[in-house]
């Protein structure tokens, strides 16, 4: 049966049973792993996991794709979820959760964020994204790449890119390179934000203008004494903080609103 592409769901497939074999060989599954597939497609990566998984979950939103796996497999072997992957909720399905997939291009960056609030849940991750995407994921203090998505996914998770594959694999071909990531959270924190979604505020802000220096992007937030008191630089901008030194800034700009808050109810 023949397959209408859907270019609003981003639906780019792998195709190539070369880079098929080096991602199985990445992900190294196990019979008894609990595993999600996101976005399996037209099964080329769902059927050498189900050679050697004794069940496997996959999230896909397209009905039709979604119906042809459904009659492909027995249900104990494949449970079909219809949806939209930003609406699944990872974490019910368990701890040790394994997830794998080729993300669509147009939702990685809210997909990666909505993975990483899952991160308790999850044991690792093996994902097919755009070059770009995972250089930014992985990339370090002071280069262009680096920014929120690298901070927030940095904070929870070690970053390990792992080979590059080219638009050709694909079916249709993109128009940009690929490349997987294997994403392990982090169970001892080389650092802990106090509050996470105020860490997540603060990076957010220290990013929205990227020219901005942390004294203008983090004004009202914290002042340049505490800053200074830190051992950061007020007119740096966030693009040369580390994940460790964006947590001390929230940390410490929480402690000094707790702080204000507490005298002026008293």
């Amino acid at each position: 049966m023949t397959h209408v592409f859907r270019k609003r769901f981003g639906q780019h497939f792998l195709t190539d049973r070369h880079y098929i074999g080096r991602l199985v060989a990445a992900i190294n599954p196990q019979p008894d792993d609990l595993m999600i597939e996101i976005g399996p497609g037209l099964g080329a990566l769902t059927h050498p996991l189900l050679e050697q998984l004794r069940h496997l979950t996959v999230v896909e939103i397209d009905r039709d794709l979604a119906s042809r796996l459904g009659k492909a497999f027995p249900p104990h072997r494949l449970t079909v979820h219809e949806q939209d992957a930003l609406d699944f909720d990872f974490a019910a399905l368990g701890s040790g959760l394994r997830v794998v997939g080729n993300l669509p291009y147009n939702i990685s960056s809210p997909l990666l964020f909505h993975l990483a609030a899952a991160a308790p849940a999850l044991d690792d991750l093996h994902l097919m994204l755009q070059k770009e995407v995972v250089d930014r994921m992985a990339a370090k203090p002071g280069t262009s790449d680096y920014g929120r998505l690298s901070i927030m996914l940095q904070y929870r998770f070690d970053v390990e890119p792992l080979f590059g594959v080219p638009p050709g694999a694909f079916r249709p071909s993109p128009k940009v390179g690929s490349a997987v990531v294997r994403l392990r959270p982090i169970r001892t924190p080389r650092c802990a934000a106090n509050d996470e979604a105020f860490f997540a505020d603060i990076v957010a802000r220290a990013f929205g203008q990227r020219r901005k220096t942390l004294r203008n992007a983090l004004k009202g937030a914290i002042s340049e004494q505490a800053l200074v008191q830190l051992g950061i630089d007020p007119g740096a901008r966030g693009e040369v903080l580390s994940v460790e030194e964006f947590v001390a800034i929230a940390n410490a700009a929480a402690d000094s609103a707790s702080t204000v808050k507490s005298t002026s109810s008293e």
